[in-house]
């Protein structure tokens, strides 16, 4: 269900699905290509929530923004880039996720965490508030750590697995 708040209408970009039990709100911009799973909810009514192209926001995600206020001036919104995978269960709030990336089913990622290209988060893992996440690494862990340097064959992974979403929202 795609719905405005306080008159502002999200932006779809072409060839996106969103499934019928998911919900877009406000101030979201959506890039081509971009699939959002079951009972996911993107919430951008206090701040702005942008998506690049060929990402996909997996089933009972949730993704929503910091609004302006006394103790956050500039609030915090939400950037995600291009061939971006958000697992199951994954909590995104006012946080910026450069482009393939993987954050593993489970994740939290809290206000003003920036997350650089070509980045994986483990599983459950929790990115505190504030953090910077370095490209090509692997991070696990509650709080979240630096594990090891990506491998070649996961780097391609993370465009595979995106790829792959945009090829099975077309049977949507």
């Amino acid at each position: 269900m795609i719905r405005s708040f306080r008159g502002i209408t999200p932006s779809i970009g072409a060839n996106c699905y969103i499934d019928e039990s998911a919900v877009v709100i406000g101030d979201v911009e959506m890039g081509e290509n971009c699939s959002i799973w079951p009972l996911t909810v993107i919430r951008g009514d206090v701040n702005r929530i942008r998506i690049g192209d060929n990402t996909n926001i997996q089933d009972g995600s949730v993704l929503h923004v910091t609004h302006q206020g006394e103790f956050s001036p500039e609030g915090a919104q939400l950037h995600i880039g291009n061939q971006v995978t958000i697992g199951h269960k994954v909590l995104l709030h006012g946080c910026r996720i450069g482009s393939q990336c993987l954050v593993g089913m489970g994740s939290i990622v809290a206000d003003n965490v920036l997350v650089e290209d070509r980045v994986m988060i483990g599983s459950g893992s929790l990115v505190p508030p504030n953090k910077r996440l370095e490209s090509g690494y692997l991070y696990l862990g509650n709080p979240v750590v630096q594990k090891r340097p990506l491998s070649e064959r996961e780097i391609e992974f993370l465009s595979y697995v995106a790829d792959h979403y945009i090829l099975l929202k077309q049977s949507y």
